[in-house]
């Protein structure tokens, strides 16, 4: 026989070998099944069902568990956000007590500064006012050494500078203020000496105003200098 012919040859042998060895292998089981009594077959099945449901519970425990760790998970993000929520609140009333506090307070600025802008410039010309009294009072005293009578230039001079300036002042807000024979108000006048008081003058009462007070618009400009009874 040629090489290749017994080359083959022992190739299919091997084979056909591991065939029939496999066939006896199935039968043995086969048989030992069939031999087996009905209690003992359905132990074996029991078994394998056991074996099986311990596959099964082995693959769900871990879904299980992930799926309780979610649901875990879960609460804890609700109540995560519940007190998110609380915070948010809690912030957002101080936020508007805040914002209420600081409105009050700008109105309160506002109404202080527009409150100063209106008495600046009710009471723009006080100074100045104030000033202008200074020469006035000069002129007085300087009239006070001229006659009614004299009617030299200078004399009258004097005279229409002081009826100009007090024009002017009048224009602008000045006015006397009436104290003779009125009570004594320590908020316009100033007390220079005191008198017995009399029945023209009871006590309390204005006797003499030494010097002329003013007042611009409603502030006081200068206070009175008077005599009171007392």
């Amino acid at each position: 026989m040629g090489s290749w012919k017994l080359e083959y040859w022992r190739d299919y042998s091997s084979k056909f070998e591991k065939i029939d060895y496999n066939y006896r292998e199935l039968q043995k089981k086969y048989f030992c099944r069939a031999c087996m009594t009905d209690e003992e077959n359905a132990n074996q099945e029991d078994l394998e069902l056991d074996e099986t449901s311990e596959v099964i519970e082995a693959k769900e425990t871990p879904e299980q568990s992930d799926s309780e760790e979610i649901e875990e998970e879960h609460e804890e993000k609700e109540l995560t956000l519940e007190q998110k929520f609380e915070q948010l609140e809690e912030k957002l009333t101080k936020s508007e007590s805040e914002i209420g506090y600081r409105d009050a307070e700008i109105i309160n600025i506002r109404k202080k500064m527009n409150a100063e802008k209106s008495s600046l410039i009710r009471y723009s010309g006080f100074n100045l006012s104030r000033r202008i009294l200074g020469v006035l009072d000069d002129v007085d005293r300087a009239l006070t050494m001229i006659d009614d009578e004299n009617k030299s230039p200078e004399a009258e001079g004097l005279r229409l500078i002081r009826t100009k300036l007090w024009q002017q002042l009048s224009l602008d807000g000045v006015s006397h203020i009436d104290a003779i024979n009125s009570d004594f108000d320590p908020n316009l006048h100033e007390a220079i000496t005191t008198v017995p008081p009399t029945e023209e003058f009871p006590s309390g009462r204005i006797v003499q105003v030494l010097e002329e007070g003013y007042m611009y618009k409603d502030k006081l400009l200068k206070a009175s200098k008077v005599v009171v009874s007392s």
